[in-house]
């Protein structure tokens, strides 16, 4: 991936009110970013995800924007550790997705920068159905994710998707595949298989390649896009 020199980097601390308490992020922006990447993990993890971090750092050093944030309240995460009620349930992970996406729409930072999504596991699931029903989402990437989840939303997503899957997470290789037949509204759609790689792309280099995709998935996607036709 292409290095882009940067004077400076911000950090902002994001909580955002979801009716029963507060979501925490954080929101890193380089000067002159060309878009901003809204993560969405996996199942059982959160924003410290040190995975998803790796590649937000990626991300950084190509002049990309990144919002990494809690999915669940505080509470909501207390009770999933116990009862795993809350990691599998798509459509309450993909709300707040959307409120995330909306606070990204009225902060002033990022009120006229592209939007992509990012998700891993089960919120690779989230960001799908999350950019079926968000319009002018610039781009999607999937990392190891389960896009089945996602239903028949599927079918409704238009932003240009990206699935990345370990070559040795054989069941979420063929979850990603029938997937990729479904997204018949995308604009671009790829699967790319990293060799060797399992579920959590621990081998060495594995997730530098994850890194690297998404952020020629998101740069190129980026390049252009026009943000002033929400709706």
């Amino acid at each position: 991936m292409a290095r882009h020199p940067t004077s400076s980097i911000t950090h902002q601390t994001v909580l955002i009110d979801t009716g029963i308490g507060s979501i925490e992020g954080e929101l890193v922006l380089p000067d002159s970013a060309a878009g901003v990447v809204l993560f969405a993990h996996g199942s059982g993890s959160s924003r410290h995800s040190p995975r998803n971090r790796f590649v937000a750092e990626s991300l950084h050093q190509a002049a990309l924007g990144t919002l990494l944030i809690d999915l669940l309240t505080a509470r909501e995460e207390q009770r999933d550790v116990v009862t795993a009620q809350h990691r599998f349930d798509i459509r309450l992970l993909t709300d707040r997705l959307t409120l995330a996406t909306d606070w990204l729409r009225k902060n002033e930072a990022t009120i006229d920068l592209p939007i992509g999504y990012f998700g891993a596991s089960t919120g690779g699931a989230a960001a799908l159905v999350a950019a079926a029903e968000t319009t002018n989402i610039a781009a999607v990437v999937s990392r190891g994710g389960r896009p089945d989840l996602a239903g028949e939303s599927l079918r409704f997503v238009q932003a240009p998707t990206l699935l990345i899957v370990g070559g040795k997470d054989y069941p979420v290789i063929q979850l990603n595949q029938a997937a990729l037949r479904l997204l018949e509204k995308c604009a671009d759609k790829q699967l790319v298989i990293v060799p060797g790689a399992t579920h959590l792309f621990e081998e060495p280099g594995a997730l530098d390649e994850v890194a690297r995709l998404a952020g020629q998935w998101f740069r190129g996607h980026f390049a252009g896009h026009q943000t002033d036709q929400f709706s």
